[in-house]
């Protein structure tokens, strides 16, 4: 098995994100697999330096050391996307040689515009189509005038299943996947053909990510087909909500992995309090070291329903783990 973390450096470790990587590292050390941290900075914009620096250290202090990425050893180097464009590039351009994407001219305010009348008129805002039946000598006239474009896939007719091992067989229509951005007008990558061509090269096994990327899944798996691959195995896992059911965030108190650190909150506690939000050992078992946790922990007993946060519940966690601590242990702590 071999699992990845693959957060975006644009701010703080949410503790959804140390979810995620928490339950892929259980999962890798459950099995004798590999567990990668790989930084998805491509949004170059919003990225920051210090902002992999913090991710790297609350992963630490939560103990979740990985196999490869930012250093460390490993046979995909480098482990940040903005050092792999050249992978990207020659994806994409294998897929436009095979006619399974093509060149998109439409500039950004015309599918703004097109969006905006098509929402107006109770239509769906997904893009027409309309360069995809370009013919290829033209497009490519186009091209060495000058004209900027973006490279789309070319979706194909028919519906895409997703396998999820939390939530089962899903179906989407194809009909309701538009024509997806593979490379913006200035060649940098998307999403979706970053995560793919990353997940490919480090041979990634197992996609375990949050529900929000449930509807990037059917666009991926595409592209694996198109890559003449297989697809992982993905599992999506339960949104975490506040007691008032509503996506955590801000408004329901500290959100940020390093907060909980400053205010004294063991790491043992927390990764017992992470594990516990969507995942059960059995129905009764609460305070879990993590050679239990490891040796306990399955997929199979992940629910899809969200996970409560629950205040009160950390805090008394946390005092059982200091209550276990000897007097020196917890002078470090």
């Amino acid at each position: 098995m071999r699992v990845r973390f693959a957060p975006s450096p644009t701010g703080y470790l949410h503790v959804g994100g140390a979810r995620t990587a928490l339950f892929n590292w259980l999962l890798a050390r459950n099995d004798g697999g590999v567990f990668i941290l790989r930084i998805e900075d491509t949004d170059i914009s919003r990225s920051t330096e210090e902002a992999i620096e913090a991710i790297i250290e609350d992963m630490r202090w939560l103990g979740l050391e990985w196999d490869e990425g930012p250093e460390t050893d490993g046979d995909h180097w480098p482990y940040r996307q903005t050092g792999r464009a050249a992978l990207y590039l020659k994806a994409a351009h294998r897929l436009l040689d095979e006619g399974k994407a093509y060149r998109c001219f439409c500039l950004p305010e015309e599918l703004a515009e097109r969006r905006e009348r098509a929402v107006a008129e109770g239509r769906s805002p997904m893009y027409d189509r309309r360069c995809r039946d370009i013919p290829v000598d033209e497009a490519r006239r186009m091209e060495r005038e000058g004209r900027p474009f973006a490279l789309r896939f070319k979706v194909p007719e028919g519906e895409t299943v997703v396998g999820d091992l939390i939530r089962g067989e899903i179906t989407f229509l194809n009909t309701e996947i538009e024509d997806f951005v593979l490379l913006r007008n200035d060649a940098t990558p998307t999403y979706n053909l970053a995560v793919v061509v990353d997940d490919l090269d480090m041979q990634v096994s197992h996609v375990v990510r949050g529900d929000d990327h449930l509807s990037n899944t059917p666009k991926q798996i595409l592209l694996y087909h198109a890559l003449d691959a297989e697809e992982p195995a993905f599992a999506h896992l339960p949104m975490i909500v506040g007691e008032d059911g509503k996506p955590l965030s801000k408004r329901h108190g500290d959100v940020a992995v390093g907060r909980f650190r400053e205010m004294g909150f063991l790491p043992e506690a927390r990764i017992n309090f992470l594990a516990l939000l969507g995942w059960s050992l059995d129905d009764s078992t609460t305070i879990m070291d993590r050679e239990t946790l490891i040796a306990g922990f399955s997929i199979e007993r992940v629910s899809s329903k969200p996970a409560v946060w629950d205040d009160d519940k950390l805090l008394w966690m946390n005092a059982q783990y200091i209550m276990s601590l000897s007097d020196e242990r917890l002078v470090q702590a």
